[in-house]
C-alpha cells in the first residue's frame, strides 16, 4: 500500500477518534480504513491503536509516531503551497542558450517584456555559436537550427524553416557582375561561415537540378555577425540564414544572388531537457517565443 496515504489515514483517525468518522472524512470505505491502519501496525510491528467496542486511543507509541507524522504532513503541505506559488508566480533564473545573431536579432529584443509580464524570472543569455551540452552545462532552453537530438534527455520543439540565402551589396555586384549560374561563384569571392556543414563547398538545388560547387573564401568567419559586416562592406558574396540579413535585404543593403537556386534550408528548435514536470518558468518562455514566431509569421518571411 501507499506508505504516504497509510500516515494521512492515521493521523485522521487519530484526529476523528474514530475509523467511520475518518473514513467519512477521507472518502473512502471504513474496511479500506481498517486496512491501511492495519497495514501500517504491521509494518511498523507496533500497535499505535487501541481499539474497542465503545472507543478509540493511541497508544503511547501512537502518540509520539502520530506528531511525527502532523510535522511531516504540515512539511508536504507547506512544499505543495509554494510549488502551487511558483507555478502562478514563477521565480527563479532563466538560462537560455543562442547563437550570437539569434541573441541579437530574435532573444534580446523578447526579454523586456517577457520580464515586464513575469518579473520574478531572471533571465541570463548565454551566447555560443557552437552547441553547448544542454544538461552539462545547466541550460533551461536552447535554439537550435537541427531537427533532432542524439540525446534522449532533450526534447526538442520546432520553431520554423529558414532558407539559406546567396547575397551581396549593391555595389559589389556593380564592380564583379552578378552570378547567374552556381558556376559563376568560382570567380567571386565568397564570405563563408566555418561552422557550416562542409562550409567550404555550396550545394544548391533548382527543382530536379543539384550543383555542388567548391568556393573559396575571401573571408571564413565563425560568426553570423562578422559574416554580414563584411558582406555590408562589400567585400564579397555571404551565405546566411534569412533570418541574419532579412532587415538588410527589405532596406536594400544586400541583394539576393542566385535566389532561384535553394541551398539546403535549416530548421530552428527550441531545445529542452526532458522533464515529466517542465518547470513554469521554462515553459513560460518557449510559449512566449513560439507565439512572437506565430505573431510575426517568420517561417512564411523566412522561406521566401
Amino acid at each position: 500500500m501507499d506508505r504516504w496515504t497509510e500516515i494521512q489515514v492515521f493521523v485522521q483517525i487519530a484526529d476523528s477518534g474514530s475509523i467511520s468518522r475518518a473514513a467519512e472524512a477521507l472518502g473512502i470505505s471504513v474496511s479500506a480504513t481498517s486496512r491501511y491502519l492495519m497495514t501500517l501496525e504491521e509494518r511498523l510491528n507496533i500497535r499505535l491503536v487501541h481499539r474497542t467496542t465503545r472507543q478509540l486511543y493511541l497508544t503511547g507509541e501512537g502518540e509520539v509516531f502520530c506528531e511525527r507524522c502532523r510535522d511531516i504532513l504540515g512539511s508536504m503541505k507547506e512544499a505543495e503551497a509554494s510549488v502551487s506559488e511558483a507555478a502562478r508566480n514563477p521565480i527563479g533564473l532563466l538560462r537560455v542558450q543562442a547563437s550570437l545573431s539569434f541573441c541579437l536579432l530574435h532573444l534580446t529584443p523578447l526579454v523586456p517584456a517577457f520580464t515586464e509580464r513575469y518579473p520574478r524570472i531572471r533571465i541570463e543569455i548565454v551566447a555560443a555559436n557552437r552547441y553547448h551540452d544542454i544538461i552539462e552545462n545547466g541550460i533551461d532552453v536552447a535554439i537550435r537550427t537541427r531537427r533532432v537530438e542524439a540525446d534522449s534527455q532533450i526534447t526538442i520543439r520546432r520553431l520554423a524553416q529558414t532558407r539559406r540565402l546567396l547575397a551581396a551589396t549593391p555595389g559589389y555586384l556593380e564592380r564583379h557582375g552578378t552570378p547567374e549560374r552556381p558556376e559563376d561563384l568560382a570567380r567571386h569571392r565568397l564570405i563563408l561561415y566555418t561552422l557550416a556543414d562542409s562550409w567550404n563547398e555550396l550545394r544548391l538545388r533548382r527543382g530536379t537540378e543539384t550543383i555542388t560547387a567548391p568556393v573559396n573564401g575571401a573571408l571564413s568567419a565563425n560568426d553570423g555577425q562578422l559574416i554580414r559586416a563584411a558582406a555590408l562592406d562589400g567585400l564579397g558574396i555571404l551565405a546566411q540564414p534569412t533570418y541574419i540579413i532579412q532587415e538588410d535585404l527589405a532596406a536594400g543593403r544586400l541583394v539576393r544572388v542566385l535566389d532561384d537556386w535553394d541551398l539546403p534550408r535549416l530548421t530552428m528548435s527550441i531545445a529542452y531537457p526532458t522533464k515529466a514536470f517542465l518547470p513554469a518558468k521554462t515553459r513560460l518562455f518557449i510559449d512566449f517565443l513560439v507565439e512572437d514566431f506565430r505573431q510575426h509569421d517568420y517561417e512564411r518571411l523566412w522561406t521566401l
